[in-house]
């Protein structure tokens, strides 16, 4: 059952979410409910898949492992 929800925001926000809802070919009420939901079941236990579950394990990294040094580094060496 539909139920009406009245809310208050930018002007400029609410046409540009309406312009990119047509763009979509959809409503900004449906687009609204589509995130909503999504909100919803992010919060929820998310279901792991068959293939992401035999995914788990397979990579191994050091304990010292540091990742934004190791990104660093990729990015010096990508824009020398």
């Amino acid at each position: 059952m539909d139920k009406k929800l009245t809310l208050s925001l930018n002007a400029t926000v609410i046409d540009q979410a309406k312009s990119y809802a047509k763009e979509q070919g959809t409503s900004l009420s449906k687009m609204i409910e589509n995130y909503l939901s999504f909100v919803i079941k992010k919060e929820e236990k998310a279901e792991i898949t068959p293939l992401v579950q035999s995914l788990i394990g397979i990579v191994t990294v050091p304990e010292d492992f540091d990742l934004r040094e190791e990104y660093t580094d990729y990015l010096m060496e990508k824009y020398k």
